[in-house]
């Protein structure tokens, strides 16, 4: 039965070979995870396995992305690979999820924050899918910071709000 299949599965990947397009989503699970945990920690309504499979998501968009614009379509004239495209539409998914999370209560906005960070897994699915780890990397770094050390900050002066996001 996995006769057919196996071949398959080796010579489809004709951009990005298929251990390098591994570790690209792994580096998206792992990275996204980074965030997702730290969301966790805080009890959000998005957590790890939500900020991984976003992570996971958009990566997967990028490779397919790129596979895509290697297939013919019949000459040059008729194949568009437009990576633009490729981030708006996995931007507007993952808004329509983060909008998910953002609600009001009291007169008062909750989960901004989770709702960004789950957009900002996306771009780092993204850059990991492209083969930006590095970059991907460093934006979970800053992300991490700007969550954990400026949340922080903004309790110890007070200038939080009371917010819940």
């Amino acid at each position: 039965m996995t006769g057919p299949l196996f071949p398959d599965f080796v010579t489809s990947f004709s951009a990005v070979p298929a251990g390098v397009a591994f570790l690209r989503m792994l580096a998206a699970l792992v990275l996204g995870g980074v965030i997702g945990f730290e969301r966790e920690t805080h009890a959000k309504p998005a957590g790890l396995r939500t900020h991984m499979l976003v992570s996971i998501a958009a990566c997967l968009f990028t490779l397919v992305g790129l596979e895509l614009a290697q297939l013919d379509f019949g000459g040059e004239q008729a194949k568009r690979a437009d990576p633009i495209r490729l981030i708006e539409a996995v931007t507007a998914g993952v808004a329509f999820l983060a909008a998910g999370l953002i609600f009001t209560s009291g007169g008062r906005v909750r989960n901004i924050t989770t709702g960004t960070s789950l957009w900002l897994a996306g771009a780092i699915g993204l850059a990991s899918g492209a083969g930006q780890i590095a970059l991907a990397a460093m934006a979970t770094v800053l992300t991490l910071v700007v969550i954990a050390l400026f949340g922080a900050v903004e309790k110890m002066f007070g200038t939080d709000n009371g917010r819940k996001d």
